[in-house]
C-alpha cells in the first residue's frame, strides 16, 4: 500500500474558522500526512452567518493540528483586501518557508436572487470567490522555485452540474473557478505545479438543520450525507506525489449525489 506522505511539505489553507468546517478537516488530513500547516480565518464572516463561530475556534484548530506533531501557524486575514495575497504568502515564508501546497477553501455566500442582487453584493462575492483565490494562486506560483511537487487546489460547488436558484452571485463567481483551473494549470505546469478543483457536493458542516438533512438524504445513494473528511481525503491525495499527473481537473466528489 502506498503511503501518502507529505513529510517536509508546507501547506497553506484559507477559510479555516470553524471546527466543523471543511477547512479544518483539510488541515487535519494534511497534518496527519506530515505537512506543516498555515491557515487563515476571518471571524467577521462566520459571525454574520446563521451557524456562527466561537471566538476561540481557530486557536482550538491550531492546537489540534500541533498535537499531530507538525508546526502550525494561523493568521486572521480579510482576503477581500487587494494586498491580502502578498501579505499571506510573505507571512508563510517568514514563519515556515516556501509553501508547497495551496488550498483555496475560503468562500463568500449570501443568498441572492436576481431581484435582490446589487453591485455591492456581487462585489462581495467576487472579491472572495474569484479575485482572492486567483491572485493567491498567482503569488504562490511566482514564489514557487522547487521545480516539482507544487499543488494548488480550489474548492467549488458543482455550479456546472445544475442551477442554484437563489444563489445567483455565488454560482456566478464560484463558476468562474472552473475556467480558471483549466487555463492556469497549463500556464504553471512547467514550474512543476498542478492545479485542480474539488467539488465536495452538499456537505454537513453545521449549516444543515434536520429538515434539510431529511430532504437531501434520499439523494445520496450511499445512505449518508457528505462530511468534511470526505473532501479532506481527496485534497490530501491531490497534494501527494501520487497525484502528480492530475491537473486542470474539476473533480466532483459527491458520493453519487442525485440532482433534481
Amino acid at each position: 500500500m502506498v503511503e501518502l506522505s507529505l513529510q517536509g511539505k508546507i501547506a497553506v489553507v484559507t477559510g479555516v474558522s470553524r471546527m466543523k468546517g471543511i477547512g479544518a478537516a483539510i488541515c487535519e488530513a494534511l497534518a496527519e500526512a506530515g505537512a506543516d500547516i498555515f491557515f487563515t480565518y476571518w471571524r467577521a464572516y462566520d459571525e454574520s452567518m446563521p451557524w456562527g463561530v466561537e471566538r476561540n475556534e481557530p486557536q482550538l484548530i491550531k492546537r489540534k493540528i500541533e498535537e499531530l506533531g507538525v508546526a502550525c501557524h494561523c493568521l486572521e486575514l480579510d482576503l477581500s483586501k487587494e494586498d491580502a495575497p502578498k501579505t499571506l504568502l510573505q507571512a508563510v515564508i517568514d514563519t515556515l518557508g516556501e509553501p508547497d501546497i495551496l488550498v483555496n477553501n475560503a468562500c463568500y455566500s449570501y443568498p441572492t436572487d436576481y431581484s435582490s442582487l446589487t453591485s455591492e453584493m456581487l462585489d462581495h462575492h467576487y472579491f472572495i470567490n474569484v479575485r482572492a483565490p486567483i491572485m493567491l494562486s498567482v503569488e504562490f506560483a511566482k514564489a514557487f522555485q522547487k521545480q516539482r511537487g507544487g499543488r494548488i487546489m480550489m474548492m467549488t460547488s458543482g455550479q456546472s452540474l445544475g442551477p442554484m436558484p437563489g444563489e445567483v452571485a455565488y454560482a456566478a463567481t464560484k463558476g468562474a473557478i472552473d475556467a480558471f483551473v483549466k487555463t492556469f494549470a497549463v500556464e504553471v505546469a512547467p514550474k512543476g505545479i498542478t492545479v485542480n478543483a474539488v467539488n465536495p457536493g452538499p456537505t454537513d458542516t453545521g449549516w444543515m438543520n434536520e429538515e434539510i438533512k431529511q430532504h437531501l438524504l434520499p439523494k445520496f445513494p450511499f445512505g449518508r450525507i457528505g462530511t468534511p473528511h470526505d473532501a479532506a481525503r481527496l485534497v490530501r491525495f491531490l497534494a501527494s506525489d501520487e497525484a502528480e499527473w492530475i491537473t486542470g481537473q474539476v473533480i466532483h466528489s459527491e458520493g453519487g449525489f442525485v440532482r433534481g
